[in-house]
């Protein structure tokens, strides 16, 4: 087997791969490098999955068309892994043109490469910002997702969308993972965790949205990757059962699958911010504040799809993960 892992120098993508790599596959990662946070640590990164000779970099756009079709062109990925992506649901609303190019031209091109290419099984990043205006808990692949309260979410949505019409058309498998805020070691300065540990640090004030009482399905690195991992092993199936009198939104007739990657249990962000106290050794100066457009007050999500398909099984106690990462901060910045 052959990966490709777009978005390789990112947060999930550099974790990926480097899992990957230690299950003795090869991989070719790609990544644009942008400046939307630190472009030391994404070479930082990349630093340490070029000690590996069965790992190869290019710095490549997805929405560079012409050098993406050459990639395909010049190598036979039998996987490919789709992490590239602008992040970030807040910034969608200063910056929405930068989502449309990335999220949804690149992954239409990448679509294409894997269309022309033969290419086994495409596995992308989806996300829970999806599920939008819902509320019925914890949040379903079987539920209908219309609303996202952003142009990220709704640029995930279209994924998913455009990733259907092309297995449909075409018999291309492609497998949607909704990622539930993921967290640890190598994370993402603009995440919650990274804010939070820097502001401590330095004995400066948090900043602590809709008043502490936002819930999220916090989830750690690891567990995502693992299951990352055991759904690209994994070729979607059509499903036999699937109606169009009552479609279901998580399968298709198609070789087609959605799938929740969470830790299966949603917690309130003061009881976050109490672990990592406790991991520092010091107490944080908060600032309530109102709920941020875009926001949504709590996710949670159902991921027994995916623990019966592919034997997904989230396992790292909120404690035990943001130790890691507060070590990992400490060891990177020499705190």
């Amino acid at each position: 087997m052959k990966f490709l892992v777009t978005g390789a120098a990112g947060f999930i993508g550099f974790h990926l791969a480097n899992r990957l790599l230690e299950m003795g596959f090869t991989v070719v990662g790609i990544d644009n490098l942008n400046d939307y946070y630190s472009v030391a640590l994404k070479k930082d990164r990349l630093k340490i999955l070029q000690r590996n000779e069965h790992f190869t970099f290019m710095k490549l756009d997805l929405s560079a068309r012409e050098d993406l079709d050459s990639l395909f062109a010049n190598n036979q990925f039998t996987h490919v892994i789709n992490m590239a992506a602008q992040a970030g649901v807040r910034y969608s609303l200063d910056n929405p043109m930068a989502y449309v190019q990335s999220n949804i031209v690149g992954f239409a091109n990448l679509l294409e490469g894997c269309r022309h290419n033969k290419v086994q099984h495409l596995v992308y990043a989806s996300s829970s910002s999806v599920y939008g205006l819902n509320t019925n808990m914890p949040f379903s692949v079987h539920s209908n997702v219309d609303h996202p309260i952003s142009l990220y979410a709704a640029s995930k949505k279209s994924n998913e969308l455009m990733a259907h019409a092309y297995s449909h058309l075409y018999g291309l498998p492609c497998t949607g993972l909704r990622f539930f805020t993921v967290y640890g070691p190598w994370g993402r300065p603009d995440m919650a965790l990274f804010l939070f540990t820097k502001a401590i640090m330095e004995d400066r004030p948090i900043q602590v949205f809709n008043n502490g009482k936002m819930k999220r399905d916090f989830t750690y690195i690891d567990d995502i990757v693992e299951g990352v991992v055991l759904a690209s092993l994994k070729d979607p199936k059509p499903n036999p059962d699937w109606s169009g009198d009552a479609p279901d939104p998580g399968s298709s007739p198609a070789p087609y699958r959605l799938y929740n990657i969470g830790n299966n249990n949603s917690i309130e962000l003061t009881r976050y911010i109490e672990a990592l106290e406790l991991a520092l050794g010091r107490q944080a100066r908060k600032v309530m504040l109102p709920m941020q457009p875009g926001d949504v007050p709590e996710t949670y999500a159902d991921v027994d799809d995916l623990i019966r398909d592919v034997g997904f099984k989230p396992s790292t106690p909120i404690e035990e993960g943001i130790e890691r990462f507060v070590s990992w901060y400490k060891g990177y910045y020499n705190v």
